[in-house]
C-alpha cells in the first residue's frame, strides 16, 4: 500500500507539470486561429510592411497594424482615399499574401493573391 501511495505522490505533480508545459507551448505558438495578442508592428518592420501595403492598395494611410496576425505574420490596415478601409495580410518575407476590403459593402479591392 505504501508503494502505491509513494508512486501516486510522485505521479501527481509530474502530470501537473506535463499540462502546464503543453499549455506554455500552445499559448507560445499560436495555439489557435487567432492568438489574441494584437500587438502591432514597430520600427523598420513597420515601415516596410506599410510601403507594401500602400502599394498593393494603391495609396491610402495606415490606421493599424498586427503582427502575427491569424492570417499572415503580418496585417496592415490601409484606410483608401475613397474611405474604404482594405486589409492586406503580409508573410515574414513582406510578399502580400491577401488583400480584402474591410466590412463587406464599401467597393474596396477584394483581390486575392494567394
Amino acid at each position: 500500500m505504501k508503494g502505491k501511495l509513494k508512486g501516486a505522490l510522485i505521479a501527481a505533480p509530474v502530470i501537473a507539470a506535463l499540462a502546464g508545459g503543453g499549455a506554455a507551448i500552445a499559448g507560445a505558438t499560436g495555439g489557435g486561429d487567432d492568438n489574441g495578442s494584437d500587438k502591432a508592428i514597430t520600427g523598420s518592420a513597420l515601415d516596410r510592411a506599410s510601403a507594401v501595403a500602400l502599394q498593393q492598395t494603391g495609396g491610402g494611410r495606415v490606421t493599424d497594424s498586427e503582427i502575427r496576425d491569424e492570417e499572415g505574420y503580418y496585417e496592415i490596415e490601409v484606410r483608401r482615399n475613397d474611405g474604404s478601409q482594405v486589409d492586406v495580410h503580409l508573410d515574414r518575407n513582406l510578399k502580400v499574401l491577401d488583400a480584402t476590403a474591410d466590412g463587406g459593402s464599401d467597393g474596396g479591392d477584394r483581390s486575392s493573391n494567394r
